[in-house]
C-alpha cells in the first residue's frame, strides 16, 4: 500500500512565511507543546521525587525521608522540600545541611512564598 504524497497540500498554510516567521511559528508550537509539561512539573510532585532532590542536596536517606514527611504533615510538599530547605537557609543565613537538620528538629517551618 503506497501513501499519497500530500506534502504540498499540508504545507500550503506555511508556504508564504519567511524564515523568521517559520522560526517564530516553530518556537510558538514548541512552547504550546511543552507548557503542559512545565505546568505538571510546577504543580505536582511526589515524596519520592522530593527525597531524591534532598539526597542530591547532601542529606542521608533517613534525613530526606524525615524532611519530606514533615513537609507533608505541614501541607508544604507542593512547594518542594528542597526549595523549603534552600529558602529557609537563605532567610536565616545558614548552610543548607545545617538548615535541613534544624528543620528536622522543628525549626524554620514558617514558609514564605
Amino acid at each position: 500500500m503506497e501513501r499519497e504524497d500530500d506534502f504540498q497540500k499540508k504545507r500550503a498554510h506555511l508556504k508564504n512565511l519567511n524564515d523568521q516567521e517559520l522560526k517564530e511559528r516553530f518556537w510558538d508550537l514548541v512552547d504550546r507543546i511543552v507548557d503542559p509539561l512545565v505546568e505538571e512539573a510546577r504543580n505536582y510532585t511526589s515524596p519520592s521525587i522530593e527525597r531524591s532532590v534532598l539526597l542530591r542536596m547532601g542529606f542521608s536517606g533517613l534525613e530526606a525521608k524525615t524532611l519530606v514527611n514533615l513537609a507533608l504533615e505541614k501541607d508544604l510538599l507542593g512547594h518542594g522540600a528542597g526549595a523549603l530547605v534552600l529558602n529557609a537557609a537563605h532567610r536565616n543565613n545558614l548552610g543548607i545541611r545545617e538548615t535541613g537538620l534544624s528543620m528536622i528538629q522543628g525549626n524554620y517551618w514558617n514558609y514564605e512564598a
